[in-house]
């Protein structure tokens, strides 16, 4: 494991969905796959959710022709509230990470307050910028869920 120091990102939103909807998102290929790592001009290719402590995922986006894995283990899953899980991009770095995320009911919806331990500091600031994407995304999927239903 590298010795340089490591940076926390801390990434704040709240969403009129409940809880347990935000929560599921992150654990649903179906929902995960239109949110999680997906980047605007990529493809998701494969999505794979085992959503159990000690469970793992995999989801590969295409970027220019480049297969990009989002790869992790699930440490913790309490829901609706809190879902923890170690976390790599082995494209970018062999170094693993961790995130946690805690959702707290608010009237409407909920809040979800993400930190992401150990990221390198060469990352700190695109992965603060990733992390707000991911979440509108979210926030997109969610409300596109809303219009199926």
């Amino acid at each position: 494991m590298n010795s340089e120091p490591r940076a926390t990102v801390r990434v704040r939103r709240s969403f009129q969905a409940a809880p347990e909807l935000v929560f599921d998102a992150w654990l649903s290929p179906q929902t995960a796959c239109k949110f999680l790592f997906a980047t605007p001009t990529g493809k998701m290719v494969r999505t794979e959710i085992d959503g159990r402590v000690g469970g793992a995922f995999l989801l590969i986006d295409r970027r220019d022709g480049v297969d990009v894995e989002h790869i992790g283990e699930y440490l913790e899953i309490d829901r609706p509230r809190r879902l923890v899980f170690v976390f790599r991009v082995p494209h970018y770095s062999a170094e693993s990470s961790r995130v946690t995320l805690d959702f707290a009911p608010l009237e409407p919806g909920c809040e979800l307050v993400l930190l992401h331990e150990g990221v390198l500091p060469e990352y700190e600031v695109s992965t603060q910028a990733g992390w707000k994407m991911i979440l509108e995304a979210l926030d997109g999927a969610l409300k596109s869920r809303e219009t199926e239903i």
